[in-house]
């Protein structure tokens, strides 16, 4: 087949190529009877040929066309399910819960220096501290700390030299302590203390050995200082159970 002939095919519009090779063969007037005749037989081996040729890019685009479409299938799926965890993790530690260290023996003997807690966010997004609940605050940029709520916002608090805790100048009723705050842990309390309408006043229930709102350093909890509500001790395994 002659370089010409398959020069002028392979420049014609694919979708008018095989017509393009009889339009070839017959545009040559001075061709005589023979010359017209093995033009003619170049012309269909030419078809053949482009036949053959367009079979094989189908196949070709075939086999490589539905990998290209997996890959960037598995490409946007995989985006996909990372920003859906990335967004459930920002969902989960911002607005539902986060797990916290106790450090240290300041609230034996309800919880212990080890254990490992769960710390319900959500119900402060939603509600209010109250009374009793264990909460993790903000004590500074790098520490929190564990204590139970025993003062409320607007309320007036007070720990006489008998260890007796006084809510608006009333005595308060409860179990959580470990044993009679001494007179030389009141601290502050020994003067009524008035807690502003997002403050909160709290206790390590062991309350010989505490550092909270009795010393100045911790002082009342603000609102905003406070992490969550711990509920649930997740380890050791041998004490996990709901905390009281």
């Amino acid at each position: 087949m002659s370089k010409e002939l398959m020069e002028d095919i392979e420049n014609k519009d694919e979708r008018e190529s095989e017509k393009a090779v009889d339009e070839i063969v017959e545009s040559d007037e001075a061709l005589t009877k023979e010359e017209l005749k093995a033009r003619k037989k170049e012309a269909k081996e030419a078809k053949k040929a482009l036949k053959a040729s367009k079979k094989d890019k189908r196949k070709e685009k075939a086999k490589k066309k539905p990998e290209e479409i997996n890959i960037v299938k598995e490409l946007l799926s995989l985006i996909v399910y990372i920003g859906i965890v990335v967004l459930f993790c920002f969902f989960i530690i911002n607005y539902v819960g986060c797990r916290s260290l106790v450090d240290g023996s300041s609230m034996e003997p309800n919880l212990h220096d080890g254990d490992n807690l769960w710390v319900d966010k959500l119900s402060y997004n939603i509600g209010d501290p109250k009374r009793f609940d264990v909460i993790v605050f903000n004590y500074d940029e790098d520490t929190t700390y564990v204590k139970r709520i025993i003062g409320m916002p607007g309320e007036t608090i007070r720990i006489d030299q008998n260890g007796n805790i006084y809510i608006n100048e009333m005595m308060l009723v409860e179990h959580y302590g470990k044993e009679v705050i001494l007179p030389t842990n009141i601290g502050r309390a020994s003067q009524s203390i008035l807690l502003g309408e997002d403050e909160y006043f709290v206790l390590g229930d062991n309350r010989n050995n505490s550092q909270d709102s009795r010393l100045a350093s911790v002082g009342n909890v603000s609102r905003e200082d406070i992490v969550g509500k711990a509920v649930f001790r997740i380890y050791p395994l041998s004490d996990i159970g709901i905390v009281d």
